[in-house]
């Protein structure tokens, strides 16, 4: 094991040499609701992992959502470590939910909040949950290492004319977190996007495999920077990260397991090209909108097997994350 942080409750400091901290005010720490599981965990210094909102509240429908969220955070606690779901409700940025704040998010489409967002929605004490960006962000900020999500956002095609690039890749740049997920969306465009975050001096690997993953498919036809092959590696390497005060994140890219892909075959590339060709003509339809909207035609047109593919990985990524955290 490598190091193992120890905190106090909200308002407390850290009290390991080792203990690893977000930048920012330390009084902002007391804008933040802990869970009683989470609080419990800082106390006596178990490894946490955070779990983003977005993808409960507008990534699936309910109560597949709800269910796969359950199952997600237990994922977590069987593998050692504590989950932590994060998202905004009536201002206060919640690390941790209770069951019935799950429930609650997974029934209502709350706002989406980006890093952006995150000023807005707690000086107008709003709903929100929290895309990869703001997840990160208040990880930082609660002293969370590691974050287990779906797939990070980048370059969407065509973004030389529209400049259409998400959040989440500049937040990678300035945030110390690590994201384990299954990639970059195929719906985007990866080969930019993995030049994006080069630019943002982020380190990009893939974990058992040379190629970088892309979401519903394990093959993306681009090479990973970098490859770790097991939990202390990748442990190692954040370990690195921190001592050389970096202040980046990483991505951590896990392909999705070989039986869900083969589920969805070759023909989930035609039905993205489709869609996203369809989407070119509706005006109505641009930013942050545009994921969950095609997402949610891709699950249509594969008759629900994306989505089937989408639970699998972010439980298969949970895993893989708790056995990390239980190493830093």
């Amino acid at each position: 094991m490598i190091s193992r942080h120890l905190c106090s409750g909200n308002s407390g400091a850290v009290l390991s040499s080792h203990t690893w901290s977000g930048p920012g005010n330390s009084n902002f720490l007391g804008r933040l609701k802990f869970s009683p599981e989470v609080e419990r965990a800082r106390r006596e210094g178990l490894p946490i992992v955070a779990l983003e909102s977005t993808i409960i509240s507008h990534g699936m429908p309910y109560p597949q959502n709800y269910e796969t969220a359950r199952e997600v955070e237990s994922i977590v606690r069987k593998h050692g470590a504590v989950p932590a779901t994060i998202c905004v409700l009536k201002g206060v940025p919640h690390i941790g939910l209770t069951e019935g704040e799950l429930l609650y998010i997974s029934k209502n489409k709350i706002k989406k909040l980006a890093r952006r967002d995150l000023a807005h929605a707690m000086a107008l004490r709003m709903d929100g949950a929290t895309t990869v960006s703001s997840t990160m962000f208040l990880c930082s900020r609660a002293s969370i290492p590691v974050f287990v999500t779906g797939g990070i956002g980048g370059v969407h095609r065509g973004a030389e004319t529209t400049m259409d690039i998400s959040s989440d890749l500049t937040e990678l740049g300035r945030t110390p977190v690590t994201v384990v997920c299954a990639g970059v969306k195929s719906i985007l465009d990866i080969p930019k996007t993995l030049e994006y975050l080069e630019t943002q001096g982020v380190c990009v690997a893939a974990y058992q495999t040379d190629e970088f993953p892309a979401f519903f498919t394990r093959k993306s036809g681009v090479k990973a920077p970098c490859r770790f092959d097991d939990p202390t590696e990748v442990a190692k390497a954040i370990q690195a990260g921190r001592d050389l005060g970096l202040g980046s994140g990483m991505v951590l890219g896990v392909p999705i397991p070989e039986k869900h892909s083969s589920l969805l075959g070759m023909d989930i590339e035609r039905v993205i090209e489709n869609e996203i060709r369809d989407i070119e003509t509706r005006e109505n339809i641009t930013g942050s909108q545009i994921t969950p909207y095609l997402l949610d035609r891709v699950r249509i047109q594969t008759k629900g097997k994306s989505l089937l593919a989408n639970i699998a990985l972010i439980k298969h990524n949970a895993k893989l994350g708790a056995e990390i955290a239980l190493l830093i």
